[in-house]
């Protein structure tokens, strides 16, 4: 705990610094081209960004890490993303340390990815052995190389900071001394439960359940880290009742949107009948099934009606099956891999971006649409309408004839359409940038470092 005098010894930097107050890293934000003073209050703090996997280019977990560190470095922190594979897409002054993992997901033959030595390994032997069997190891796994790295390299830093593994190395790292807290974006029973609810077959189900046990660990260490962050009033709640998970854990940090990347393009023109949706096509999660009824039903109405997905359906799976069955092949199109300029140009010529899930922590897709101007039709899933608020349209999940109602609206109207453009523009602008996050997040690390 923190001294009389407001310092604090951490054993793994082998330094005493002064916490500061966050009018201290407002000002060094305000001033950041100023180099820091001397004085031991303005030493930042050292911090390791934990991530099992962090491609930003496959999900909101990638995401959160490239922008979060980046953030943090702007105010004057050392940080540091330590990373299984895929490895994340970092400002080139954040330190990457790869932890490299079996990344079976991406071997062409998994049952052949283990070498004769890795077979004595005990940790690749158990992921590759639970990959194989249905499982989902990386988060276990991840916290084991990661306890290695820390005892063998003994590296100093003042917090810890994990994205969501949840591993028991968390608590084993917090035994080697360190200062460690984690985020939560959501809890994944949810993720479980509505793959759950979309599965009727009872043998797809088994498999469900097996691919989800790691939620038993991610409970287990949850509710014995002490300090927790998420990025919503509505995870907070679902959290605490999912994870059983004490309330005074929780701190809410929303998450920022890159304003600068996602934002209008003046010179590109919005096509009338152009939709979009970010929503991974056979996720039930992302509500895909319910966004292609509510679409064939719009066809019907508005015979130039064209869908973009930026994401690729499963071959053979329930959204390609879906599609064809209304005859919908010609009108859809589902684009993936694709740079980030790119989906901000798929953006500009869209006239409506729909985000149809069930369930979201945050919503970076509604997020990112509306900081480029595009007017939103959501759901009202999870977070969704803490980001959204008023500058879009809200309408129930799992509703497809409220979500076509929704675009329907939208799609007559031009001038509300106009204005939800620049509404949407402004509220990300105001409320979710990363600056405020590193600001919020600064604080959370003090609060965690003197308790």
């Amino acid at each position: 705990m923190c001294t009389d005098s407001g310092k604090r010894l951490y054993p793994h930097s082998r330094r005493c610094i002064r916490l500061r107050s966050h009018a201290d890293w407002k000002h060094k934000l305000e001033n950041r081209d100023r180099p820091l003073h001397s004085d031991v209050s303005a030493q930042p703090l050292r911090i390791a960004l934990l991530g099992y996997r962090s491609n930003p280019f496959s999900g909101g977990q990638g995401v959160y890490l490239k922008y979060l560190s980046q953030a943090l470095t702007e105010l004057g922190h050392h940080v540091d993303v330590i990373s299984g594979e895929p490895y994340p897409d970092l400002d080139p002054r954040v330190g990457l340390i790869k932890l490299p993992g079996l990344n079976l997901y991406a071997h062409k033959r998994p049952s052949r990815a283990l070498s004769l030595r890795q077979f004595f390994q005990p940790t690749d032997f158990f992921e590759w052995l639970s990959f194989l069997s249905g499982g989902f190891p990386e988060p276990y796994t991840f916290g084991r190389r990661l306890v290695s790295y820390l005892k063998s390299e003994q590296p100093q830093y003042d917090i810890i900071h994990d994205n969501q593994s949840l591993c028991t190395g968390l608590l084993k790292s917090a035994k080697l001394g360190y200062t460690v807290v984690t985020t939560i974006h959501h809890p994944i029973t949810f993720d479980r439960d509505i793959a759950l609810a979309n599965t009727p077959d009872w043998g797809m189900r088994l498999l469900v359940r097996r691919w989800y046990n790691f939620l038993n660990m991610q409970m287990k260490v949850a509710r014995n880290v002490k300090h927790i962050v998420t990025v919503s009033e509505n995870s907070k709640i679902d959290i605490a009742a999912d994870f059983g998970v004490n309330p005074s854990q929780l701190t809410v940090v929303y998450n920022g949107i890159d304003c600068n990347t996602f934002r209008p393009q003046s010179d590109i023109e919005r096509l009338p009948f152009n939709l979009i949706t970010t929503a991974s096509a056979d996720q039930p999660l992302k509500g895909t099934q319910h966004l292609i009824p509510a679409f064939a039903e719009l066809v019907e109405e508005f015979p130039k009606l064209k869908l973009t997905f930026i994401g690729a359906p499963k071959p053979g799976g329930h959204t390609e099956q879906s599609i064809k069955t209304l005859g919908l092949e010609e009108r859809i199109e589902f684009l993936h891999g694709i740079s980030t300029q790119r989906i901000v140009e798929l953006y500009a010529s869209a006239a409506i971006a729909i985000v149809p899930s069930e369930y979201e922590g945050f919503g970076f897709p509604a997020g990112e649409a509306m900081a480029c101007g595009v007017p939103v039709v959501s759901t009202d899933g999870g977070a969704l309408p803490e980001v959204v608020g008023d500058a879009g349209i809200i309408v129930p999940s799992k509703n497809p004839q409220a979500l076509a109602a929704g675009i329907r609206s939208l799609l007559l109207d031009q001038e509300r359409r106009e204005a939800l453009s620049l509404a949407g523009r402004a509220r990300i602008l105001n409320e979710f940038n990363w600056s405020n996050v590193a600001l919020q997040m600064t604080d959370f690390y003090t609060k965690a470092m003197c308790s």
